[in-house]
């Protein structure tokens, strides 16, 4: 039976989320905005950029605003993050792993392609992806399933087949709302702050893909 693994991006193949609070700092101080880090943990991870401006900026952001702030602030993140990029423990192993074991490979994020280009370029992910979905290519982002089934699509399977790796509330969701099964990483969440994943890792050291492959049996 064919089989894919989809990875989320920030928290799921990098811990960015600290850069991302970096670079939201910089762009907020330069409004006179100064929001704590608790605040960040409620409104910023796992959320779309269209979210987290309109929270923080206290209006709604939205049309060509939007494409402006998001790509000045995510120009700030790749800015900071191009010296950092390090995949969380045990990703690039297990990534080429399930390449040698036939899955199929793909990435689907809620961050812009640019993002996804410096990550995946950096790592040399793209060669051994059937899929590469960012913000642009859909329009409803997650906990919309949209990117997940797109992604599945773009493979040729269906949901039953597939299992996303997730790190947010939010994404967890919208593999759940594709009918996919989850793999929760516990990077900058906690177990109870997630919805109920089939399992949950802190990284990928000693992940076996024939524990991966048993969620499709």
């Amino acid at each position: 039976m064919s089989k894919a693994v989809i990875f989320d991006m920030d928290g799921v193949i990098c811990h960015t989320n600290p850069f991302h609070s970096q670079a939201f700092k910089i762009f907020f101080e330069k409004r006179n905005l100064f929001p704590t880090e608790d605040e960040f943990m409620l409104h910023m991870y796992g959320k779309n950029n269209g979210y987290i401006l309109s929270h923080f900026l206290g209006r709604k952001i939205e049309g060509q605003e939007l494409l402006d702030l998001e790509f000045e602030k995510e120009s700030l993140f790749r800015e900071i993050y191009q010296h950092h990029v390090i995949p969380i423990p045990g990703f690039l192993e297990f990534f080429h792993e399930l390449r040698n074991g036939d899955f199929k490979t793909a990435v689907a994020t809620s961050a812009p392609f640019a993002n996804l280009e410096l990550i995946a370029g950096t790592l040399d992910l793209f060669p051994h992806l059937e899929s590469a979905l960012a913000s642009e290519h859909v329009s409803k982002h997650k906990p919309d399933p949209e990117v997940y089934l797109k992604t599945a699509k773009n493979i040729s399977l269906n949901s039953s087949q597939c299992v996303v790796f997730e790190d947010s509330f939010s994404g967890v969701s919208a593999a759940k709302n594709a009918g996919m099964k989850v793999v929760g990483v516990l990077s900058s969440h906690s177990i109870e702050e997630l919805p109920i994943c089939d399992f949950y890792i802190r990284d990928y050291t000693g992940l076996e893909i024939s524990r991966v492959a048993t969620l499709l049996e």
